[in-house]
């Protein structure tokens, strides 16, 4: 369904009834089609899931101004749409960006926050504190801040560039395809852009408030993208419990590569705190 929020409309899957409510969000390059098989197991343990495609992705809107995709604009849009909704607490599971921006509105909104489920990106703290074996995997994030240059770049031939980015996505041809659409790369670029730019990466700490607990981060053995120590190092961040597991094996598309083990451990954490 398409949701008409203040600022941008949505695209957002509601399913699984009046159980408590479960706020599933994408990262980059994906919309909520990435949580696809998290919804039908979080919706037979009986618990409403909530997905939308955040703004500059999939069918929502995609603004022209990159300042427009401020992470805590897209955190807004998600608090204005639980109120939409009708959805005080919810449990909230961000993967890669959306790790990122669910923090963003715990911070905002901590009373609304049952708990807090991070796969692959940990607290920016923990990235910075990472050290240069992070910042050299970072390395894609510069590059982004080019606008025009990236662009032409990822989709060069065929979009080779892309490709091998999205290397195991189980959905990478599909990805490519969307992005290829004029306008649609540069309003998904627009997250590190307006999120991420170098000084956020490189310049002085900006000392941000502890993410309310209970907190479970789950990083992936695969990852190409972040180290371990980014998503432990989140554990110094956390006012309250933090629990951390491990998935070996797979990539940075968890969620994706090995459903069974991600449900798992999604449920069991949201059974310990209801």
């Amino acid at each position: 369904m398409r949701v008409e929020l203040a600022e941008v409309a949505l695209e957002v899957e509601d399913s699984g009834g009046l159980g408590p409510a479960v706020l599933l969000v994408h990262g980059f390059p994906d919309t909520h089609d990435c949580w696809r098989h998290q919804v039908p197991a979080l919706n037979a343990a009986g618990y409403r899931t909530i997905a939308p495609d955040l703004r500059g992705f999939g069918g929502s809107d995609r603004p022209a101004d990159t300042a427009a995709y401020a992470p805590a604009r897209s955190a807004a849009d998600l608090l204005e749409l639980l109120d939409r909704l009708g959805v005080g607490r919810v449990h909230l599971v961000g993967h890669d960006w959306g790790s990122g921006i669910v923090q963003g509105l715990a911070m905002a909104a901590p009373e609304r926050v049952a708990s807090l489920s991070l796969l692959s990106v940990g607290h920016r703290g923990a990235l910075v504190d990472a050290g240069w074996e992070q910042r050299a995997l970072s390395w894609y994030m510069l590059l982004f801040q080019h606008e025009g240059v990236a662009e032409e770049w990822l989709l060069r031939d065929g979009a080779a560039h892309a490709r091998e980015f999205l290397t195991e996505h189980p959905d990478a041809g599909r990805i490519v395809e969307r992005l290829s659409e004029p306008g649609a790369l540069t309003a998904a670029l627009g997250v590190y852009r307006a999120g991420l730019p170098p000084q956020a990466l490189f310049g002085p700490e900006v000392p941000l408030p502890p993410l309310p607990g209970p907190v479970l981060g789950l990083w992936s053995t695969g990852d190409r993208f972040l180290t371990e120590r980014a998503m432990t190092g989140t554990e110094k961040y956390v006012a309250g419990s933090w629990r951390y597991e491990r998935v070996e094996g797979v990539g940075h598309w968890l969620q994706l590569e090995a459903p069974e083990r991600v449900n798992a451990s999604l449920l069991r954490f949201l059974a310990d705190h209801p």
